[in-house]
């Protein structure tokens, strides 16, 4: 179990400028609303324990440079539990951030609902869905750190429902609680690292680094943006092939340069996002995240050279998705043989999930450029390509089925895939006077990329 903090100690943790805002007043009748014996000597208690009148503190705070609005649960004060006061209070912070275009940063560890307000205190959770939802409409980031323990419907909103969830490595995690889940559940299921794993946080991170994390994040987020990002140059160039199977043999060159090498060329800094919040992964088939570029936030989802999950191309989809409700321009990499085929990826419903990730980008307001650095195999690489701002590498292909499978499909000899590469027109050059991408960018030293 992790060491628990208080919501002071909390805040302190990632800033030291904390100015903590009024709260709307409620007349509470006898032991609260449903009159439950002994309620008002339990608050009493957890007040003269932990010096709060709530569960909750809620303020604003610079952290590492960008002011916030944070919201704190203290829960030793009734486990963290959420009533109507705790309501009125997060209302209360939420509408002010909206007010002053701030981003919202729960740091939550709370233990669900309050049992002595009954079905007044569940409740809480639509006006807090509410208020979340309202703020990613407004454009505004929301960024949750999870702490021990973040379990029920304070998860399930505050927690889960944030943009960008962080995690403490050892907070105990989930919607269901210790005394509540069943006698004979796996409790490593219920972990902050579990949760990282089903995709529903992005990173576990260290108290001692969450300060910085966090500013990172912050940073990258609130810098909207209206100009493309523009292609990266290519690296590890060459001329033009000569024929379709130089192109599709460069292409699957082991050698080649792969997604990391662009991503740790393009940007200065770069955080990751990971998980497509339905309880998949694809880190080795797909990276998102959002960096710095010059100056400026771009945010990327790259296919590294695998098949791409089903899970990869919803947390791809999740990616395009936060950074046009952000305003922050996309940089997506393609770069894959096609899409999983095997059985598992059916089961996970890779069709729909590419299916997703065109909707995505096809309806994205933010503009979004894509570079093939590698293979384009048909519809699992086209998913994440840009239509009209789609640029190539000279080891690069682009292809609407691999030539042998083409081959295949056409009932021809193997010898015949060569000729088959050629009739696809799938080099670069091909695919310029297609009219299908932009152009083909040069290496570093070659001039700028195109814009």
């Amino acid at each position: 179990m992790a060491d628990r903090l208080s919501a002071r100690a909390a805040i302190a943790v990632v800033t030291d400028d904390f100015t903590e805002l009024p709260y709307p007043e409620r007349p509470s009748a006898p032991d609260g609303p449903l009159g439950w014996p002994g309620y008002d000597a339990a608050r009493a208690r957890a007040a003269e324990r932990t010096g709060e009148r709530e569960s909750v503190i809620c303020g604003t705070a610079v952290v590492e440079g960008t002011r916030a609005v944070v919201v704190a649960f203290e829960f030793g004060f009734l486990g963290g539990s959420l009533g109507e006061r705790t309501g009125d209070r997060l209302e209360a912070a939420y509408v002010h951030a909206r007010a002053h275009r701030l981003p919202v940063v729960p740091l939550v560890a709370t233990g669900g609902s309050r049992m002595q307000e009954g079905m007044l205190a569940l409740t809480q959770l639509q006006r807090v869905a509410r208020e979340s939802a309202l703020t990613r409409q407004a454009g505004l980031p929301q960024i949750a750190v999870v702490r021990d323990p973040t379990t029920g419907g304070g998860w399930a909103t505050l927690g889960a429902g944030a943009d960008v969830v962080l995690a403490l490595p050892d907070a105990q995690v989930g919607f269901a609680g210790s005394r509540v889940r069943p006698a004979d559940a796996d409790p490593a299921a219920y972990t902050a690292r579990a949760q990282v794993a089903a995709g529903a946080a992005d990173a576990l991170v260290r108290p001692e680094d969450l300060r910085e994390t966090l500013g990172r994040w912050l940073r990258l987020l609130t810098r909207p943006a209206t100009a493309p990002a523009p292609p990266p140059h290519a690296l590890g160039a060459a001329g033009p092939p000569a024929a379709g199977w130089d192109a599709v043999r460069r292409a699957r060159a082991p050698e080649r340069p792969r997604a990391a090498a662009y991503l740790d060329a393009y940007f200065t800094d770069r955080v990751t996002l990971s998980g497509d919040r339905c309880g998949g992964t694809d880190p080795d088939g797909m990276l998102c995240g959002f960096g710095e570029h010059e100056g400026r936030t771009v945010a990327y989802a790259a296919q590294t050279g695998t098949a791409t999950r089903p899970a990869g191309y919803r947390t791809a989809a999740r990616l395009v998705r936060l950074a046009d409700r952000l305003g922050i321009p996309v940089l997506t990499l393609v770069d894959t043989p096609g899409a999983a085929n095997d059985a598992e990826a059916e089961r996970q419903g890779v069709g729909a999930a590419i299916a997703d990730l065109f909707g995505a980008v096809a309806v994205a307001r933010t503009p979004v450029t894509t570079l093939v650095v590698g293979e384009g195999g048909s519809g699992g690489a086209l998913a994440l390509a840009a239509p009209g701002n789609t640029w190539v590498t000279p080891n690069s292909y682009f292809s609407v089925i691999a030539p042998e499978l083409a081959a295949a499909i056409l009932k021809r000899p193997p010898d015949a895939v060569r000729t088959t590469a050629d009739q696809l027109r799938v080099r670069p050059q091909d695919l310029v006077a297609l009219g299908v991408v932009r152009g083909v960018v040069g290496p570093a030293g070659a001039g700028a990329p195109p814009g």
